[in-house]
């Protein structure tokens, strides 16, 4: 495995490390963002599901127009340091909100950084590889990108801990995101990683095969119980975890995510893609059952959050290589705006649901329905065929 990686091309490894220091100012913020809806700005569940509802819907749309922007100008450099600069200029402003729709404002600009950059990142990691490699690219950078995961958290707990401010702290994460954005400027396309002649995009579909509209629609349903991962943060807290703790659980998370990322999304590449968004899907919905179980903290909380990080680890890459494998070469860049799209724009009633149920019914039913609308995708999931989806129908 590690000849393996060693392998991989250079533009892989440096979007690899860029993902790793983006991911380092991101995170820093992310588990402290539920902290500061709830202690300094006085909001809710249901504030914090209209914030990232419409923030990760709103990136969803641009992911597919930047998609398909890729595949009618061949190059996604620009568009990856559009999006790592908006996103670098836009979350130190945390600092200086009032109210919750300020901080909406600022996640929506956030986001469609995101949105620019993530479909033309994906489809520069797809070219840059060969098909029986893209299970391990993919997983190579969503491990760097954990790894990032990691230190965020960790960075952010220690601030807590030494006394700084939840504001100080959001200023700090420009240091990461400018480093990133200069790396993000050094990045070369391969000369192929793009096709020569892109097809007129299709509102219908009609270029993609059924396998990918099958797919898309996996997507959605399980996206439908896939809400922000900053209510796992606000459920901790309620079952007891410490304000300075809550960031050291989600770097557990993503420590698991980056340590198995590589070998699980590696082993696709033997296996086959389906076994394993099966077993990933399964995971998540024992992982949203038991949290919505638990009645206080103790030592299963940690168990169920790494549990969690497996999942991660075992569908982030594996999805887009499946993306890769299923979509026609001239149209990659339109495909993984389609996926990014499904997944991001089912974000909106996910996070909203989830946050009228959580704070209307009970947590139990917000992440039993959850739980519910992944084993109904892992049913669905068994209909999508492809050539790398299972090991006996590989070529």
């Amino acid at each position: 495995m590690l000849k393996t990686i060693r392998a991989l091309p250079r533009t892989v490894w440096l979007i690899g490390l860029i993902s790793l220091i983006n991911d380092s100012s991101s995170e820093m913020l992310y588990p402290l963002i539920p902290l500061y809806l709830s202690s300094v700005l006085m909001a809710g569940p249901r504030a914090l599901g209209i914030i990232e509802g419409i923030a990760e819907a709103t990136a969803s749309l641009l992911k597919l127009f930047s998609g398909v922007a890729v595949d009618r100008t061949r190059h996604s450099k620009p568009w990856v340091v559009a999006g790592y600069g908006l996103a670098a200029f836009a979350r130190p402003l945390i600092a200086f909100v009032s109210s919750w729709p300020m901080l909406l404002l600022i996640r929506f600009a956030d986001r469609i950084g995101k949105g620019l950059r993530s479909s033309p990142r994906d489809a520069l990691l797809a070219g840059s590889v060969a098909a029986e490699q893209r299970g391990v690219a993919f997983g190579f950078h969503r491990a760097m990108d954990n790894a990032g995961a990691v230190i965020g958290p960790l960075i952010a707990s220690a601030l807590l801990a030494a006394g700084t401010s939840l504001p100080d702290i959001f200023l700090w994460s420009v240091v990461p995101a400018m480093i990133c954005l200069g790396l993000a400027l050094s990045i070369r396309e391969p000369r192929d990683s793009l096709p020569a002649s892109p097809k007129a995009f299709q509102w219908q579909l009609g270029d993609m095969p059924a396998s990918f509209k099958r797919y898309l629609l996996v997507v959605a349903i399980f996206t439908l119980g896939n809400s922000s991962n900053m209510f796992l943060l606000l459920r901790a807290k309620e079952l007891g975890v410490s304000e300075a703790s809550v960031p050291l659980l989600w770097a557990a998370v993503s420590l698991v995510a980056m340590l198995f990322s590589t070998p699980l999304s590696g082993l696709s590449d033997k296996v086959g893609r389906i076994p394993l968004l099966l077993g990933g899907y399964i995971a998540y919905a024992l992982f949203y059952a038991g949290l919505g179980l638990m009645t206080h903290n103790g030592p299963l909380l940690l168990v169920l959050f790494c549990f969690y990080g497996l999942f991660m680890a075992a569908t982030e890459g594996v999805e887009k290589a499946l993306v890769a494998d299923i979509a026609p070469t001239e149209l990659r860049g339109t495909a993984f705006g389609w996926f990014n799209l499904t997944a991001g724009i089912f974000l909106l009633p996910a996070s909203i649901i989830f946050g009228w149920l959580y704070q209307t019914v009970s947590p139990l039913v917000a992440f039993g329905f959850s739980a519910t609308c992944s084993l109904t995708a892992a049913a669905l999931l068994l209909g999508v065929s492809t050539s790398t989806a299972w090991p006996l129908k590989r070529q």
